[in-house]
């Protein structure tokens, strides 16, 4: 039997040693062909991909995704899918299904994600992971859609593409894991240089909110829970800029609020998985479950207690005019005195930044359907100055 094992070999290696010369007698030639040095290049790549699906599938297993969760909470599926919470960051390749524009000179083959695009705006990112900061006219600039106004404005145009990281996902994906070494691509989502973080899935996703998994299901309806992500800088001031509070700081104007000494919360007005755009019913208590119904001198009652107490003095995107942004303020607290929107905001001493009040002013309130008459801004009600809207404010409910 050994030397039958034997024979065979022999012949083996008589049949198959010259092949095997021939092939490294190529080998140089080989080696200097572009479709080699390509391949090569391809193994790299998918050396890298490989790398990160491994460790992107050890950082989230538990994670399940939205699917699972529907599978006996369909209403509430239904009523999150309908929210912004999904829509914070797509995929180009799901996101160029719905109703978004692109910069000029880029269509969907030159997108990587879509930042936003549910109400307010949309930015984009390239095939590298960086936030386009220029599109490809003469001017550049105009890379960010405003979806009020249907046009583009600037973000970050003074930066080259190719320059702007994306580092946001701690508020914008389910289970973000920032990158603290982004030349590691390995720590960066699909490996792209410009994504400086690793997340299980883009958007707010369930698991976000209640935790990885079936066993898992935390529920936290604190407002320092929300607070996580609708908060800017420190949670004991309200940042502004451009003469109106900057966005996502729900919780930094909760906490000014007297929502928050009597311990009402987020989710005491607010069903977290029903948005309140496009007509969604997430307000699950009115202002009258609290405060009854208030008595009211307005000579046309058609204002409801939100259209004052959270007046659109905050801007996400763009403003509709100096008075109105795009966002209501959870201030609440309205100051009834003939002052305008110059008494609202402040410089803080030692930082130099712009802050805001505890309350709003009433150009904020009641220009939203009066005229401004030194600006001509406004509604287009009654034209009215800030004294005469001051009179008629002060003790509006009886006080």
């Amino acid at each position: 039997m050994r030397q039958h094992q034997i024979a065979r070999i022999d012949e083996y290696t008589r049949l198959n040693i010259p092949k095997m010369e021939s092939v490294m007698n190529y080998l140089p030639a080989l080696v200097k062909s572009p479709f080699l040095r390509c391949g090569i290049a391809f193994i790299a790549i998918a050396a890298v991909l490989l790398t990160f699906s491994t460790a992107a599938a050890a950082q989230y297993r538990g994670y399940e995704g939205p699917e699972f969760c529907k599978q006996c909470h369909e209403d509430n599926y239904n009523e999150w899918k309908a929210s912004g919470h999904p829509y914070k960051l797509m995929k180009g390749e799901e996101a160029q299904f719905r109703p978004i524009p692109l910069p000029k000179g880029y269509d969907w083959d030159d997108i990587s994600y879509v930042i936003g695009g549910y109400k307010w705006k949309s930015r984009y990112m390239d095939n590298e992971g960086y936030i386009i900061t220029n599109d490809d006219t003469s001017q550049g600039g105009n890379t960010q859609y405003n979806y009020l106004t249907g046009q583009w404005s600037d973000y970050h145009a003074d930066e080259p593409n190719g320059t702007k990281p994306y580092n946001c996902g701690s508020c914008h994906t389910t289970a973000w894991i920032a990158n603290e070494n982004p030349e590691d691509l390995s720590g960066n989502q699909d490996g792209l240089p410009g994504l400086h973080g690793t997340f299980f899935a883009g958007g707010i996703q369930c698991e976000q909110c209640h935790g990885p998994g079936f066993d898992s299901m935390e529920v936290d309806s604190s407002a320092e829970f929300c607070g996580t992500c609708h908060i800017r800088g420190d949670a004991d001031t309200i940042p502004a800029s451009g003469g109106f509070i900057r966005h996502h700081e729900q919780y930094n104007e909760w906490l000014m609020s007297a929502h928050a000494d009597n311990d009402v919360g987020c989710g005491s007005c607010h069903d977290a998985h029903i948005g309140v755009s496009y007509g969604n019913p997430g307000i699950i208590e009115e202002c009258e479950g609290c405060h009854g119904t208030p008595s009211n001198a307005h000579l046309v009652p058609i204002a409801e207690c939100e259209t004052c107490h959270l007046a659109q003095a905050t801007k996400s995107a763009t403003k509709e005019n100096e008075f109105v942004g795009d966002v209501k303020t959870h201030i609440f607290t309205i100051n009834p005195g003939a002052v305008g929107k110059d008494a609202m905001f402040f410089t803080e001493a030692g930082t130099g930044k712009t802050r805001t009040n505890a309350f709003v002013t009433l150009d904020f309130v009641c220009y939203q359907c009066h005229k401004d008459p030194l600006t001509g801004e406004g509604g287009s009600a009654s034209t009215r100055t800030l004294a005469e809207l001051s009179a008629r404010a002060t003790g509006i409910h009886g006080g």
